[in-house]
């Protein structure tokens, strides 16, 4: 029972730091059809904000001083995510191949600027103290680091669902995709929430990609590849421009993971692609995603 329970909490855990790369992209991708293959590199940004906030501006390491870096984190990948989308998308949407052509050399460009100026190798991001110690529960000793992730994906999840559903901002972006040239022609400006879109969506990924760098003991420029995979597929399972969906996808592809990499080591990555294969075959628009026409 006590390795059952380890287990389940570790998935939850992976899948909280799931949703928080694959939110931005359910946002971005969902409610306005672009294809970012950049998110990435907001998170890889995040990480190493955070990394420097950590070394640099705060270096003894407290629960402040952790929060401070993830919000200066998700704060610069947000920054990052919204000047990338002025300069770039804003020139580009409808036109998806270029889109991807585009982020997908944004990526390879913040990879290499990051590891001309920081190298490639893994650098420990330092955590309180407190990080490296567990609780008991039943039997089960379950490292407390993973109750983190999954309260900052909590937390995340909740703000952004009560900005789209209960605020100006979120009405204005929801009717926005829906008929966007009538919400323009009523003199509102759909360009400037979009632009709020990509700003979330950055800083839900580096938000991330500080607590990334926890989990995999380590931040380098290369850090986000595998993430982004599964963000995508966690997209795609979940349904496009549904978090909710992307919240239970994540939980489901991050707990099954890791019961099956228990039992057989390296299963659970064929487990995940037959999840994904299933629901494409079955219900292509994804758990909880639109049925277009």
């Amino acid at each position: 029972m006590s390795t059952f329970l380890l287990i389940l909490i570790t998935g939850v855990g992976l899948g909280a730091l799931y949703f928080l790369v694959a939110s931005g992209l359910s946002l971005i991708y969902g409610l306005m059809g672009v294809l970012n293959f950049a998110h990435g590199s907001f998170l890889t940004i995040g990480a190493f904000t955070g990394l420097w906030v950590s070394t640099k501006v705060f270096p003894n390491p407290t629960t402040w001083t952790f929060i401070a870096a993830m919000i200066a984190g998700g704060i610069a990948a947000g920054l990052f995510a919204l000047v990338m989308e002025q300069l770039v998308i804003n020139r580009l949407y409808n036109r998806h191949i270029d889109q991807a052509l585009v982020t997908v050399g944004v990526a390879l460009v913040v990879a290499a600027v990051l590891g001309g100026w920081f190298g490639n190798d893994l650098r420990l991001l330092p955590t309180p103290l407190w990080f490296m110690k567990a609780v008991t529960i039943g039997d089960a000793i379950i490292p407390i680091d993973r109750f983190i992730y999954i309260g900052v994906a909590a937390i995340l999840l909740t703000a952004m669902l009560s900005i789209l559903k209960f605020t100006r901002i979120g009405l204005i972006i929801r009717a926005g995709v829906e008929n966007r040239s009538m919400v323009s022609a009523l003199g509102i400006n759909v360009r400037l929430a979009f632009s709020t879109v990509f700003f979330i969506g950055g800083f839900a990924a580096g938000v991330g990609g500080v607590l990334i760098s926890v989990f995999s003991y380590g931040v380098s420029p290369g850090m986000a590849g595998s993430w982004l995979i599964y963000g995508f597929i966690v997209v795609v399972v979940g349904g496009m421009g549904s978090l909710t969906g992307s919240a239970i996808a994540a939980m489901l592809i991050g707990i099954t993971n890791q019961f099956a990499n228990y039992y057989v080591t390296g299963l659970g990555d064929f487990v995940v692609v037959f999840i994904l294969a299933a629901v494409l075959l079955t219900k292509p628009s994804g758990l909880l995603g639109k049925v277009s026409h």
